[in-house]
């Protein structure tokens, strides 16, 4: 198996929807390694199909840290069956090198997804973890979806992305999720009345 090249924010296939899988054939095992191989390399959370340039609905994720042994979860076909709670989530992207920025997600989901061998499986994730937000940036990834439509301060962000020699927000892919907003201001008042104490 091999390390691909990831594509890098600015190039257009990283915003066209992947196509469902129809077979876990050899091919797509040879895109999961692949997708683990690459991420590996480039000491990532998460990687998606279409950032190596493959439009089709796979990504893996390892939330491993330190010495913990490795351990690569593979989805294809995912679909988030459930969604609820928010969290301010500190995100990069191996499609933006060094570009970090605040994001809205959701605190808790589930998924259900074919694994390596086409097995079905359901998978939980809860308050927030980094498995939970993993999941949600990775599955964006299948819609055309990138982190930073979810952009909290977009001027921040802005910044960021120039810093890093990076294409500016495409302001009409910003996504209006007001109930995720609403959720988030709470945490942000809560967070301002502590820091006021």
């Amino acid at each position: 198996m091999s390390i691909k090249k990831v594509v890098r924010y600015g190039e257009a296939s990283l915003r066209e929807p992947s196509k469902e899988v129809h077979k876990v054939s050899q091919k797509i095992k040879t895109l999961v390694s692949d997708l683990l191989d690459t991420m590996y390399a480039q000491n990532g959370v998460g990687l998606a199909a279409p950032q190596i340039g493959e439009n089709y609905r796979v990504f893996v994720i390892d939330t491993s840290t330190g010495d913990e042994p490795l351990n690569p979860m593979v989805f294809i076909n995912p679909k988030i069956i459930k969604k609820s709670g928010a969290v301010i989530s500190h995100e990069g992207c191996l499609s933006f090198p060094e570009a970090f920025t605040d994001v809205k997600r959701y605190a808790n989901v589930m998924i259900k997804a074919l694994d390596r061998n086409g097995r079905s499986f359901v998978l939980e994730a809860k308050d927030g973890s980094l498995l939970a937000r993993a999941i949600q940036h990775e599955f964006d990834h299948l819609d055309g979806i990138l982190f930073i439509d979810h952009v909290i301060n977009r001027f921040e962000a802005e910044e960021v992305l120039k810093k890093c020699n990076l294409p500016s927000i495409e302001v009409e892919k910003i996504l209006d999720e007001p109930e995720l907003e609403k959720e988030i201001e709470v945490l942000l008042e809560e967070k301002v009345h502590k820091e006021e104490k």
